[in-house]
């Protein structure tokens, strides 16, 4: 997985977050985000990494995305692994 692939996967993790409320209010109340920060910030890495973590860690939720958008949940792992990894280093 690329860092571009796993950067687009996070951000229609955040896409399908937005379009269903209560998931969204889970993910804003954890991340202590309000929506303006989160449009502000939707395309930073650590934004990114929250979204994905934040599957990753609400099962339901992750299954549903997956199942929309097509994704493996190993994506959203592998995304995980790029995201919060060396690469960080380079940017």
């Amino acid at each position: 997985m690329t860092l571009e692939r796993a950067e687009i996967l996070c951000l229609e993790g955040l896409g399908w977050l937005a379009g269903d409320e209560d998931a969204l209010t889970r993910f804003l109340s954890i991340s202590g985000a309000d929506i303006a920060a989160l449009r502000q910030a939707a395309e930073n890495r650590d934004t990114l990494l929250a979204v994905v973590e934040f599957l990753l860690t609400h099962e339901d939720l992750m299954l549903r995305f997956c199942e929309e958008s097509g994704a493996a949940p190993q994506a959203l792992h592998q995304a995980r692994h790029v995201l919060a990894g060396p690469a960080r280093e380079e940017a």
